[in-house]
């Protein structure tokens, strides 16, 4: 009977964590998640707090393998994840992280109230859909629009005494022309992410997203907004409940994907990441990319969404969020938040790779890059790419035998939506990431 009880207890399948984001009843349609909190896998409350010296020193290889087996327990996803993130160094203090924390609030507040001063509905509680400005520069006097910036007008008095003199009148400022422009868009795409979620039903949580969206637009004048940005800032509002935390942790996500959002009159952003796709599905599957290319499809065109949102819409909700999760904990170096504060001085530290990449300290993933430096021609490309390619490669023989032109490519990959497993998708990145190393390898000797 015990050894019963102990067969039991490991097949336990684990709680289901969808109580944690609660989807709205009528919404019927939602694929359940398949994340698991599972007791001796994922990264507990308890064992995260055991990971912190008395000073508040973060040993992270002790969550690593963790996160990777088992995802983080949504209880503590928000904090774990600024670590991930590079919010934060592991080698810091409480004391000093708690330094930069406020001095990051301080820095995000200056920069949401110049917004304000430009345009009042923002930090109002409301959020805007229609158009408010001309490429030109000449306002558009939308009623609805007039009408949020007169609350948001009458609400700033209310508060504060002081009197809001902003009008609506002709810009020449290009840059704030621009910034204006992207204004209603974040609105209408805010109105229809995660839609599904209680959390939005709720109109202050809208227009926390749509505030820190808007200042990121303004924050990041290269990339300024781009569809695609609300769907990865959307988990990190649910996640942290102070704005201006959230936003650094959305603004250190960028840092990694912003290059897919950068758009020139020659080329889209995300096309190098293609590009990248296409490679390693020509080394690792030939047979299949000759296909796509017969098909017209060499250019990997049908992966933009995967790479762009990191398949936030083929996984439910709370397996997107524990996909991301393995993703960075794989590709986790103890060195990024240096990389973001001082790239001149992590630079200076890259000849420790070699003994780094034995450390527990870096993730699986980019401790195999690590290894292969010097080995391979090209940089080392991130594990995303090898994601979309394990999704290829699980579909090569529906996509060999079925697909006689784009649109069936397309109809069989969206198939995939709310049925992949984020685990089984890792494992299978790993593993044909291995596999292209080793033939990359081999190919420039």
């Amino acid at each position: 009977m015990a050894s019963l009880d102990i067969t039991k207890m490991w097949r336990d399948p684990g709680a289901p964590a969808d109580s944690f984001y609660q989807v709205r009843p009528e919404c019927t349609d939602v694929p359940k998640s398949k994340f698991r909190i599972k007791n001796g896998k994922t990264l507990s409350e308890r064992k995260w707090r055991a990971a912190f010296s008395p000073e508040g020193y973060l040993d992270i290889g002790k969550t690593l393998g963790r996160i990777h087996r088992g995802g983080i327990h949504p209880s503590i996803r928000g904090e774990v994840w600024e670590f991930l993130l590079g919010c934060y160094d592991p080698k810091s203090s409480q004391a000093e992280r708690e330094d930069i924390r406020q001095q990051r609030r301080t820095q995000y507040a200056i920069l949401k109230e110049e917004c304000r001063t430009m345009f009042p509905v923002i930090g109002s509680g409301r959020y805007i859909t229609a158009p408010v400005i001309t490429e030109d520069g000449d306002p558009i006097l939308d009623p609805l629009v007039l009408q949020e910036a007169k609350a948001a007008k009458e609400a700033k008095e209310a508060t504060s005494g002081a009197s809001d003199d902003y009008e609506m009148v002709k810009e020449d400022d290009k840059r704030v022309i621009e910034w204006k422009l992207s204004l209603h868009q974040i609105g209408l795409d805010v109105a229809r992410t995660d839609r599904s979620l209680v959390f939005y039903e709720n109109q202050e949580n809208l227009s926390k997203l749509w505030d820190i969206l808007s200042v990121y637009a303004w924050f990041d004048k290269d990339v300024n907004y781009c569809q695609g940005m609300s769907d990865l800032c959307s988990p990190m509002i649910i996640l942290l409940d102070d704005e201006a935390d959230a936003f650094w942790c959305f603004e250190r996500l960028m840092r990694r994907l912003r290059g897919n959002f950068r758009y020139t009159e020659s080329s889209v952003g995300v096309e190098s990441q293609l590009n990248n796709l296409a490679s390693v599905t020509q080394v690792i599957d030939p047979k299949l990319h000759q296909h796509l290319d017969k098909l017209g499809g060499g250019d990997y065109l049908f992966a933009v969404r995967m790479l762009m949102v990191l398949f936030r819409r083929e996984f439910s909700f709370c397996d997107s969020l524990y996909l991301w999760e393995m993703m960075w904990a794989l590709e986790y170096d103890p060195d990024l938040f240096l990389t973001y504060e001082d790239p001149e001085l992590a630079a200076d530290k890259s000849e420790e790779s070699k003994s780094k990449a034995k450390s527990r300290q870096v993730g699986k993933f980019e401790r195999e890059n690590m290894k292969n430096a010097g080995k391979a021609a090209e940089a080392p490309l991130p594990i995303s790419v090898f994601l979309v390619a394990s999704v290829l490669k699980d579909k090569s023989d529906k996509l060999l035998t079925e697909a006689r032109g784009l649109d069936d490519v397309v109809k069989i990959l969206n198939d995939v939506n709310g049925n992949l497993d984020a685990k089984k998708a890792c494992t299978g990145a790993m593993k044909l990431h291995r596999k292209y190393l080793k033939k990359a390898a081999n190919t420039h000797r």
